[in-house]
């Protein structure tokens, strides 16, 4: 399972995905979770999960990996889709037994709250697919540059944000290689109830807080080391440029979102 985990994990290519403007990559972002919220039926919906399609395929990323990316978070889907079923009441009853009512409703709901979480998942990975922590750090650091006028650090909190979901790839790394090294030496990971599990989990949260900090004080000693002062004076080698793909990609997703918006005014489409 933790091998699945694909978050953070960068994907080098030259695809037009690969090669928009990172600014405009997390705007597009920010767009594409608005326009998932705003679609209230299965038309709208299926508008926003044929643009993340589309762009997955331009970014030409496995699609194995988008599946792949979509396993560990199955339980939550699972979980989200079973409340739906259970706890919506409105519409035709299919089943009834005891406390437990299943409507078509509920059972629509479950569906496309289903459809809507897988699409969030697959369009917000898509970002740090396409686009290296380097990069992501310039890019976040530029947009939120206004903050500046009201003193706050823009560039740490940029590098803190990237660094974090730069090292959830090497915690998985390192979890997993210490989950393989107890297992190794006898340790029971997967056999009693919930309380013997979660304590059999104790051998393995130590070793990886102590590696944890342990990286942590050895990335600071290596910052130190190459006179890391912030972003005060800093240049970059590779100055952001928006191009002429970038606002074209803009003009069409903000298209795909106004369309979204419309359907949602069509009762019938709803």
């Amino acid at each position: 399972m933790l091998k699945d985990i694909t978050i953070g994990q960068y994907f080098p290519g030259k695809s037009i995905i690969h090669k928009l403007d990172p600014r405009f990559k997390i705007i597009f972002t920010g767009i594409f979770i608005a326009m998932l919220f705003v679609a209230d039926g299965f038309v709208g919906l299926g508008v926003g999960l044929f643009f993340v399609l589309g762009a997955f395929l331009l970014s030409r990323i496995p699609l194995k990996l988008m599946l792949k990316s979509l396993k560990p978070i199955l339980p939550i889907i699972i979980f989200t889709s079973i409340m739906n079923v259970l706890f919506v009441k409105s519409g035709k009853v299919l089943v009834h037994f005891w406390i437990i009512t299943i409507t078509t409703n509920g059972i629509s709901t479950a569906i496309f709250m289903m459809i809507r979480i897988a699409a969030l998942i697959i369009g917000t990975s898509l970002l740090t697919y396409t686009t290296s922590p380097i990069v992501l750090t310039d890019a976040i650091e530029r947009l939120l540059s206004p903050l500046k006028l009201f003193k706050i650090p823009v560039h740490d909190f940029a590098m803190i944000m990237t660094i974090a979901l730069r090292f959830i790839p090497t915690l998985i790394e390192e979890t997993d290689k210490i989950m393989s090294a107890q297992k190794a030496r006898g340790a029971d990971l997967e056999s009693g109830n919930l309380i013997q599990r979660a304590k059999a989990l104790i051998p393995i949260f130590i070793p990886l807080f102590v590696s944890s900090f342990s990286r942590a004080t050895d990335l600071a000693l290596a910052m130190e080391c190459r006179c890391y002062h912030g972003g005060e004076g800093r240049t970059r080698m590779k100055q952001l440029k928006a191009m002429v793909r970038d606002y074209i990609a803009f003009f069409v997703i903000v298209g795909f979102l106004a369309l979204v918006i419309v359907i949602n005014k069509i009762p019938v489409l709803v």
